[in-house]
């Protein structure tokens, strides 16, 4: 039986997000728009999902639309680019698709980032859907409407807001993901219950097991209140004036050690280790207990995320946060905890507290 939740844009309903088991209930959704009949849609998947999953979403969608294409991209961060957002276009054109034509996003962050941002570039702008398949971007990238690229390698520099018509989430792709990507996407989920819900953090940790075997019944109210925390702040705050910014926590430092490793490492990991970055200078600021730093540091690690790494470069990582997009007038907007399930925005955080956290990260025999 599928659940939904709406989220609303400006105040008023924009789109639903459809929690459910497997594929089918895709038909449902779209035959509710009698217009697809005469409109075509394109599955922009990337070569990871597209042999688990394309051509069964194909044969479920066919039947609501005038045509259905899949367009397949190279699986990778590496590929979240202006290059692979040309060839879609070139596709796209090359098929006839127009303004009343749809695209489809099938796939994990990287491919919901790109599509987003490929429908609302194309022909200014086209409808799109979101079809996610891991938990990152179940949890996170699906919902809110941010899309973009990378730009020479620095993370999300291109891009737009740009709300999708639809969020489908099929629960049983969580089952198949490899452990890795499944605990890559854990890390989002514990920064929302760091910065907006204690509860739910302590929830996390009591339901840890059930997590690790992903339990159904767990999955279903874990990705379900992720949803509803990042619905809550991003519909107070749409495109990031304000209160959005929390949800960057951990992303600062995170987003220059994933750059910094050439993207070798996975976003969460990175993330978490950007949690635990923030962390630790909101305890050397006083700001939260000794006791609360060292069991949020900890408790990533059941969830197999790392909490250090060997051979930091410390220098060249703080280096590299001086081209985050979340610069305003020369200072980082860095997110800090005053609590746990309480978040803060600081433009005050200084290249030697930076430091000292990064190599807080580095590597210690009694790590």
């Amino acid at each position: 039986m599928a659940e939904r939740m709406t989220v609303s844009y400006q105040r008023k309903p924009c789109y639903d997000i459809i929690f459910t088991n497997g594929f089918e209930g895709l038909r449902e959704e779209l035959a509710k728009d009698e217009s697809l009949q005469n409109r075509k849609i394109c599955i922009v998947t990337d070569s990871n999902v597209e042999p688990l999953y394309a051509q069964a979403v194909r044969e479920i969608i066919s039947p609501c639309v005038k045509a259905c294409e899949i367009f397949t991209f190279p699986a990778g961060e590496e590929n979240k680019n202006l290059q692979t957002v040309q060839s879609l276009y070139a596709f796209l054109i090359e098929r006839h698709f127009d303004r009343k034509d749809m695209l489809a996003a099938l796939g994990g962050g990287v491919v919901g980032d790109l599509t987003g941002f490929a429908a609302a570039t194309y022909l200014r702008g086209v409808d799109f859907i979101q079809i996610p398949t891991t938990l990152l971007a179940q949890v996170d990238s699906s919902i809110g409407g941010k899309t973009g690229v990378d730009f020479d390698a620095y993370k999300n520099m291109v891009g737009a807001f740009y709300m999708p018509k639809l969020v489908y989430m099929n629960l049983d792709t969580l089952q198949t993901l490899e452990a890795r990507q499944f605990f890559n996407g854990f890390a989002e989920v514990m920064k929302h219950g760091l910065i907006k819900d204690s509860k739910f953090y302590e929830w996390l940790i009591s339901n840890m097991y059930e997590i690790c075997d992903r339990e159904p019944a767990t999955m279903l109210e874990l990705v379900k209140r992720s949803c509803e925390i990042k619905r809550s702040v991003v519909e107070k705050d749409p495109t990031e004036q304000g209160e959005r910014a929390l949800l960057n926590f951990g992303h600062t430092i995170g987003h220059a050690i994933e750059k910094n490793s050439n993207f070798t490492l996975m976003h969460g990991e990175c993330v978490a280790l950007g949690c635990v970055a923030a962390a630790f200078i909101s305890w050397k600021r006083e700001l939260i207990e000794m006791e609360e730093y060292y069991e949020i540091r900890d408790m990533f690690v059941p969830f197999n995320l790392p909490i250090s790494m060997e051979d930091l470069d410390v220098e060249r990582i703080v280096e590299l946060t001086r081209s985050d997009k979340k610069m305003k007038s020369g200072q980082i907007r860095f997110v800090l905890l005053t609590k746990i399930g309480k978040a803060v925005l600081d433009d005050t955080v200084t290249e030697e507290e930076m430091k000292a956290a990064v190599e807080e990260l580095n590597f210690r025999e009694e790590d």
